[in-house]
């Protein structure tokens, strides 16, 4: 099977290769705006741009991929509020480009979407859930689901929940991280105590959308991890798992911070169905962090 990723050098994109490389049966096509940041092994790597149809079509015409793996996309939540002209041409006339390409050539396309195209009112989301995203990003997500939905192609959507994880070059920062480094800094910092996830780490993602592809599973699967707690619960186990100052660790609350972009409150997932379905199973939260900690001194 051959499988063409999109945005190859983000943090999941950055997992995807190493990840559908181990797999003899996949033959790995990597594509990403710049030149790649990682080794792709045995596979190939082509400069690509989403948001230009014409490259798509060409790159998808010459490569005949069965199945797109779209982890490609503007996802600083700010940033998608206040630059909206940019984070619609990747985030949905991107996903709009690859629709056709897939269409014309008959390939199956796995496209990576978020939590936050939920409103945050209710814990514990499964797939049937209504969505009603609350800021900018999460419109532009769901509106890139709706046009798949829309679509009479063959497909697959993986929402996720903030994710976590290293990348080889240290290019991406997420919570983990982000609260590791203040620690050992001796920086105070306000975490909230209302916005509740479930965290995901980028290798269990790597596999759900693995998963998804290689079976050309149809429909939308939530996938992150199985524990749900609270943004500061997660930045005190961080504390805890690297033997850091907790004291440094403030609760807060969203009204206390000043963001362009709303975020909803609670976005956990029940993953359930890409449990039975797919057979995804992820890590827990600590074994996730022992997994960022060797990858950190490695």
């Amino acid at each position: 099977m051959k499988i063409l990723v999109t945005g190859s050098n983000g943090l999941l994109g950055q997992k995807l290769t190493p990840h559908l490389n181990n797999d003899p049966s996949v033959e790995l096509v990597a594509t990403a705006r710049e030149k790649t940041v990682i080794p792709v092994g045995r596979g190939v790597f082509h400069p690509l741009d989403i948001t230009d149809a014409n490259a798509v079509n060409k790159i998808v015409g010459s490569n005949r991929p069965d199945v797109i793996i779209n982890t490609a996309a503007i996802t600083q939540v700010d940033k998608c509020e206040l630059e909206r002209d940019a984070c619609w041409n990747t985030n949905v006339i991107g996903v709009e480009n690859l629709i056709k390409a897939s269409k014309q050539y008959n390939v199956h396309l796995v496209h990576v979407s978020t939590d936050f195209v939920f409103d945050g009112r209710n814990e514990l989301l499964d797939e049937t859930a209504e969505p009603g995203p609350v800021n900018y990003y999460g419109e532009s997500k769901l509106a890139g689901e709706r046009r798949i939905i829309e679509s009479d192609i063959s497909w697959s959507i993986v929402r996720t929940v903030l994710v976590y994880g290293v990348t080889n070059d240290m290019s991406r920062s997420n919570i983990v991280l982000w609260v590791k480094k203040s620690l050992e800094q001796g920086k105070t910092i306000s975490v909230v105590s209302d916005q509740w996830r479930t965290p995901t780490l980028s290798e269990d993602l790597a596999s759900g959308c693995h998963l998804a592809a290689t079976k050309k599973a149809k429909g939308i699967y939530h996938i992150s991890g199985k524990d749900y707690l609270s943004v500061y619960e997660l930045a005190i186990q961080v504390g805890d798992f690297f033997k850091l100052d907790k004291s440094l660790i403030k609760a807060t609350d969203s009204s206390a911070f000043k963001q362009p972009a709303r975020r909803p409150l609670k976005t956990g997932f029940v993953i359930e169905k890409a449990r039975s379905v797919l057979g995804y199973e992820p890590h827990s939260l600590e074994e996730g962090l022992r997994m960022v900690a060797s990858q950190l001194v490695s």
